[in-house]
């Protein structure tokens, strides 16, 4: 047992501890009252050191301490530090920590919708507003030391993630990067990288929870383990008990009839537990504050309404009563006339029992007052979706994750271990809760030893989605010239991972051609590799035979559905959408709400209206019968499409001439032809000596397998070609296009280019397009909100049916214009190798259009357009306008429209709603 220190010896540790830190580690630690972790301490020093970070640690382990010390030396040194992070609610709660630090003097905020003290010595900001800064040569840069990057593992996100790597690369070599991810595979890798473009880089990885974490499995009201101690190894032991539930073994009494066999494992007769239940569970358990992660937003919006029709109250009369006068106080600013379409009384009443919802559809304010009230203990029960967890900071004691798999857009997809790790993250409070629990609800055909998979990966690798971009190029070619721009994009991290993993290929390349060029293959009877050769003609003739008549015949097909008109009764052929149909609208090339191909806009006798493509006719399609559409026709009335759907059944009925096959679409002098080709082939190859060897089987065999190998050693050899300076390949095909266009010549950006240089958008180009040619210049403030909002919003209903309410007038024609220009640019890239510009969504304008003409909310939202989704669309589109506003120029009329739309629309829910 050893002997405690006497006050002496403490203080010597202490005064040796001080000398080892220096005074400001020392200083900064007397800030806090608890005693860092050793990855706190190691970052920290290596920070006081001159170095720069890479900390990769759980969530809630406290890895913002590190970036709290990186501000806490600027301030000491006289310098700058910038703290970044992905979203504005993060910056908001970030700025919000550090002015209660340091004072409101020493502390700003830059997100795009607030600009507060900029020239503060600490300034938080997001991650594009700090990107932009570097490429427009900001002078608020004068003085940088320290940048802090928080969430850094977002540069994997492919739609925002080489925002991450362009700050990373074009800081000024002094400034030191502090960079604060989740724990990731590869983060050796990653610090790898950044010590070559930023130098010296000290990695420090800790995966422990400073909060321990327990796995359970919630099923007939009871919470298994998932683990039960450790086995070989020390790896953790998958609860026996669990296995025998799966394999249906359960003793407990039925409420049910069992479900269907799933994957061929009889499920248990445990029903799914209800909402209300789970979180009643749990509060017997003590284990709320809970977040529950359901995948729909619908859903979570579903599960508070069902927890309050079934009496659940999480809250006392006194806690209600001070959330009341939180909530209100919050919300006051919301006009009276607004709150009924923003459900406030429903989201009140919640809130007072203790339970909310939080999703990326709610009104920002809402999703605020659900943060602050949840940290302060007064919600106990939140239903999420996963965006919570890679936004603010909002642990629970309890994690409850609803199903294993979520809807990505395409298809149910299963979480991967970096998903799971992601959500079940949030559980354990560090200072509160002795541990987190991680809770995952039984479901039929559950395989616990997936869910143990899950639970045992702790880690996920870290990969570039770095790409160039069209506003990319034009500044960095504006800045470092075309040369040096190359080489800048060279350093990405995308291709640092590019280049190592070429080294594997390119070895595995080298074997397979050595075995290849080993492998030759003979026959005694004759010229294997002229038998060999006739063969492989034969085969590729008889299939070119055969993928001509299959494009014979979807050309026909093409050709069938340019014949359709309004009213046509059709018989869609195959696939899931297979049946009788009328169409509603042709889908002809050329009009705004089509594509390429007809997509024809159809009603099935099942009342459902949908939007179909060639795909769903791979042989031609004829009229069967035709009927009037009422001229008043509207596809989202239920009436109007039930009686539709009942004039064209009875037309079926009445018919009595049979359906037609359609005409083969084959030549039958060009068939003939092409058969007596093959039919000589197969002559010549029965001929040939080398047709009857007794060993020829052996020898096809070999033949295959050399094959087989040449394809091999080509994949391979095209896999290393591919990856090296694939970057700078892009970024070449990506100046050819601006070459092409007038945006660049040669080393000099051009007038156009600048303009360009201005437009951070995923749609650049084409905001650039607009602007050259006029389009914008003669439209109104609300009617350029309407027309410019097709470039920043994106319908989260990518398949809905019905074409895009538009508003009258000129804006019509203007938004048809910029669709075309989109056409002319999608084809410039794809002769070019390039397809980065998505289609304009015009599904906005009426919204953006009808708000900033004054139109109240109710009016604006609609069942596809949530409170959220509308404050967010306005917000990104106000950010789009202040550029046009700098790309047209200062004194243009267009920007003065644009500054005019700005204005328009930062009113009402917009106003006052401060994330974005």
């Amino acid at each position: 047992m050893s002997t405690p220190a006497s006050p002496a010896e403490r203080y010597a540790a202490f005064r040796s501890q001080r000398r080892q830190d220096g005074p400001e580690l020392a200083a900064f630690r007397g800030l806090y009252d608890f005693e860092f972790d050793a990855f706190q301490e190691e970052a920290c020093r290596a920070l006081n050191d001159g170095h720069g970070v890479l900390v990769a640690a759980p969530t809630g382990s406290g890895k913002t301490v590190v970036g709290e010390f990186a501000a806490h030396l600027a301030v000491a040194e006289g310098g700058k530090c910038f703290y970044t992070t992905p979203i504005k609610a993060l910056s908001n709660q970030k700025y919000a920590d550090l002015v209660r630090r340091y004072g409101p003097d020493r502390v700003g905020l830059l997100t795009g919708d607030n600009s507060i003290n900029g020239e503060a010595p600490v300034v938080v900001m997001t991650t594009e507003v700090l990107r932009n800064m570097l490429y427009g040569g900001s002078s608020t840069l004068a003085g940088l030391s320290y940048v802090v990057l928080d969430e850094v593992h977002y540069l994997a996100d492919r739609f925002r993630g080489a925002v991450w790597e362009e700050v990373i690369i074009h800081l000024p070599d002094p400034v030191r990067v502090v960079a604060l991810s989740a724990t990731v595979s590869n983060a050796e890798e990653f610090g790898d990288w950044l010590a070559q473009v930023r130098g010296g880089t000290t990695v420090i990885v800790d995966e422990h929870r400073p909060v321990p974490l327990w796995q359970h499995v919630l099923a007939g009201g009871r919470l298994y383990d998932l683990f039960t101690g450790s086995g070989r190894g020390g790896r953790p032991q998958l609860n026996p008990e669990l296995l025998r539930l799966a394999r249906g073994d359960d003793l407990a009494p039925r409420k049910r009839p069992p479900p269907a066999r799933r994957g061929g494992r009889r499920a248990t007769g445990f029903r799914i537990p209800r909402r209300p239940e789970v979180i009643e569970r749990l509060d017997r358990a003590g284990l709320l504050p809970a977040i529950t992660f359901i995948f729909s937003r619908a859903g979570c919006d579903a599960a508070v309404r069902q927890c309050l029709d079934a009496g659940l109250r999480l809250t006392t009369p006194e806690e209600a009563a001070v959330i009341s006068e939180i909530a209100e106080r919050r919300t006051a600013d919301i006009p009276e006339a607004d709150r009924p379409v923003l459900g406030y009384d429903g989201w009140l009443t919640g809130l007072r029992r203790g339970i909310a919802a939080h999703h990326a559809g709610m009104l920002p304010t809402f999703k605020e007052v659900v943060e602050e009230l949840f940290e302060a203990g007064l919600v106990r029960a939140v239903f999420a979706t996963e965006t919570l967890a890679l936004g603010i900071n909002m642990p629970a004691r309890t994690v409850v994750i609803e199903r294993l798999d979520k809807w990505n857009g395409e298809t149910h997809a299963d979480l991967t271990p970096g998903e799971y790790t992601q959500l079940t993250g949030r559980a354990g409070r560090r200072g509160i809760d002795v541990e987190g629990h991680a809770v995952v609800l039984w479901q039929p055909g559950l395989d616990p030893q997936a869910v143990a998979g899950l639970a045992g990966t702790r880690t996920y690798p870290l990969n570039s989605s770095f790409s160039p971009s069209y506003n990319m190029a034009v500044n960095l070619v504006g800045q470092a010239g075309l040369g040096q721009a190359t080489t800048l994009l060279e350093s990405s991290f995308a291709q640092f991972q590019a280049d190592r993993g070429v080294v594997g290929i390119a070895r595995q390349a080298r074997r397979s051609r050595e075995a290849l060029d080993s492998l030759i293959v003979t026959c005694d009877r004759g010229d294997f590799a002229e038998y060999e050769e006739l063969r492989t003609e034969l085969s590729a003739r008889e299939g070119e035979a055969a993928r001509q008549r299959s494009a014979a015949q979807r050309g026909e097909a093409l050709r069938s559905l340019e014949q359709l008109r309004r009213g046509d009764i059709i018989r869609v052929p195959s696939g899931r959408r297979a049946g009788v149909a009328v169409v509603l609208d042709p889908g002809i090339p050329g009009r705004a709400d089509s594509g390429n191909l007809p997509q024809p806009l159809v009603l099935t006798v099942s009342r459902q209206v949908r939007r179909l493509s060639a795909a769903d006719f791979p042989v031609p399609v004829t009229a069967i019968e035709r009927i009037r559409i009422p001229s008043g026709f509207s596809a989202r009335s239920p009436k109007d499409r039930r009686d539709l759907a009942a004039t064209m059944r009875n037309k079926l009925a009445a018919r009595s001439e049979p359906e037609r096959a359609p005409a083969s679409a084959d030549s039958p002098r060009a068939q003939a032809g092409e058969q007596a080709e093959i039919a000589r082939l197969r002559r010549q190859l029965r001929q040939h000596p080398c047709h009857g060897c007794p060993d020829l089987a052996d020898h096809i065999r070999a033949a295959q397998q050399r094959k087989q190998l040449a394809r091999e050693v080509a994949s391979l050899e095209a896999a290393v070609a591919g990856r090296t300076h694939v970057i700078a390949r892009t970024f070449e095909r990506v100046c050819a296009v601006l070459e092409h266009l007038g945006y660049l010549d040669g080393d000099t950006v051009t007038a156009d280019g600048r303009r360009l240089a201005d437009l951070y958008t995923e749609l650049d180009l084409l905001a650039a397009e607009c602007l050259r040619r006029g389009r914008w210049d003669h439209l109104g403030p609300a009617e350029l909100a309407g027309c410019v909002s097709a470039l920043t919003f994106e319908s989260r209903n990518a398949e809905n049916a019905d074409p895009p309410r538009l508003p009258a007038g000129q804006i019509r024609e203007v938004l048809g214009s910029m669709v075309t220009i989109w056409r002319e640019l999608d084809r410039v890239e794809k002769d070019h190798g390039l397809s980065f510009l998505r289609e304009p969504d015009l599904r906005f304008a009426w919204a953006a259009h009808a708000w900033a003409r004054g139109k109240p909310l109710e009016t604006v939202l609609g069942p596809d357009l949530t409170p959220g989704d509308f404050v967010r669309a306005i917000k990104q589109l106000i950010d789009l306008l202040g550029q046009v506003a700098v790309a047209a120029g200062h004194d243009s009329p267009l920007a003065a429209t644009a500054r005019s739309a700005v204005g328009a629309l930062r009113r009402g829910v917009v106003a006052y709603s401060s994330v974005g």
